[in-house]
């Protein structure tokens, strides 16, 4: 197994490599040189396996000699520590909560496994690491709870300055000891620009050895597969057609699933749920990809008009809209569309969703309009505790979430940022004066 560029088939890579360097020199995303193929008898035995077994396995086919077999192990133990649930909607239709780490997010599987392998490879290495993140909501506070305090790795996070929730500044901006937050005058899109010059400057990065924790680096996505499977393992009706309804941003958690079904994981289809920011279900309908700047709604997280992983998607498909429309249904949801799915929800199952799984919800709805919902088992990814929302929570049902145990530390704690215009001089202006 080796990674290559996006941009460069012919550029190749060890994954820590891969791993330790974020963005490929020449501006790609790093690919694996093939997706492992899982045995059949592998999937049907997922029952018997713990969630941490099989994320084992499913990792041991990406890492490659440069971590052994039992420290990936303990890798993965102390990554995963949390479960992975169905709720049960009806018969059919599961919300899978990713919401059960300890910042109530999915983005805990991928920041806590990729802490863990950087800080074993970095540690070998005997250098320090400059991480830089750009954020649009829960990215943040995942990966600098992830990373606090990890020895030789320094932490920059950038978000957009009112753009977040307030939930979710308070997060990502109080844990002081390595982790910098930079709070930046613009849009997300702004600071993913400013994190991706910085890893194509080579300037700076003769000077500053720096990765990335977006899931633009692939041990962000790695372990974003393994919930896919985790749950297939508890979907009662396996015979039916498996639909994974997926909010996307970034389009991280949508490649993931990909990958899972290409490792052999009976998937029939995947739903793409964008809001407002809907670059990718234009191009699913166009086969055009035409980026822009992002628009903030209720779903912040999903905020992002040039999502980094489609450079991922059409290259697992070779570039093949035919292909990827054969496995990838789009549609776009309003605010007041997002609203409504948090309002029906509440009153028909008695559930509470986050924003973004309500844009999940919605575009289920469309996609049930036009395919029926017979024989269909779906499953939509809630991607955060809906608690984290209160605002938007109270605007659809009236009455605001019970604030998670967690949330009411982070805001009692004082914000901690440095401000910063949105031009990459500012960026690395910044980095040379805190001497990184």
């Amino acid at each position: 197994m080796f990674y290559y560029s996006t941009n460069n088939r012919s550029l190749k890579y060890s994954f820590s490599d891969a791993v330790l360097k974020g963005l490929t020199p020449d501006g790609g995303l790093f690919m694996p040189s093939e997706i492992p193929a899982l045995s059949a008898n592998f999937i049907a035995d997922l029952e018997n396996q713990s969630f941490s077994e099989t994320s084992y396995q499913i990792a041991k086919s990406f890492t490659d000699d440069k971590i052994s077999n039992s420290d990936l192990v303990k890798i993965i133990e102390s990554a995963i520590s949390f479960p992975a649930p169905l709720a049960r909607l009806n018969d059919n239709l599961r919300v899978l909560e990713l919401f059960h780490g300890p910042t109530l997010a999915f983005k805990d599987f991928g920041a806590r496994f990729m802490a863990r392998v950087m800080s074993y490879l970095v540690t070998k290495s005997g250098k320090t690491l400059n991480i830089l993140v750009a954020t649009s909501g829960d990215t943040g506070s995942a990966v600098a709870n992830g990373f606090l305090s990890v020895d030789g790795i320094n932490v920059f996070v950038l978000y957009p300055s009112g753009k977040v929730s307030n939930i979710q500044e308070k997060q990502l901006t109080t844990y002081g000891n390595n982790i910098t937050a930079i709070e930046v005058d613009g849009t997300f899109d702004d600071c993913q620009k400013m994190v991706k010059q910085a890893f194509s400057d080579n300037e700076l990065g003769s000077k500053i050895n720096l990765s990335s924790a977006n899931s633009i680096n692939i041990a962000r996505l790695i372990p974003q597969s393994f919930y896919y499977f985790e749950a297939y393992k508890q979907i009662i009706n396996k015979n039916n057609k498996i639909l994974f309804i997926v909010p996307s941003g970034n389009l991280g958690n949508l490649t993931a699933g990909l990958f899972a079904k290409k490792m052999g994981l009976p998937i029939n289809e995947f739903l793409a749920a964008t809001n407002k920011n809907k670059v990718f279900t234009e191009f699913i309908e166009t086969g055009i990809f035409n980026s822009r700047a992002s628009i903030q709604t209720y779903s912040n997280a999903m905020d992002v008009g040039n999502p980094s992983n489609h450079a991922r998607i059409v290259d697992l498909y070779n570039n093949n809209i035919s292909s990827i429309r054969n496995d990838i249904k789009s549609y776009f949801i309003t605010d007041e569309q997002t609203l409504e799915g948090i309002r029906e929800v509440n009153d028909k199952y008695n559930y509470t969703i986050d924003p973004h799984g309500a844009v999940g919800y919605i575009a289920l709805n469309e996609y049930y309009k036009l395919n029926g919902e017979d024989g269909i088992s779906a499953v939509i990814l809630e991607t955060a505790h809906p608690s984290k929302f209160p605002e938007v929570v109270e605007l659809a049902t009236g009455r605001k979430p019970n604030i998670h145990s967690a949330l009411r530390t982070a805001l009692a704690k004082e914000k901690q940022s440095i401000k910063l215009g949105n031009s990459y001089s500012e960026l690395t202006e910044l980095l040379h004066e805190l001497h990184i």
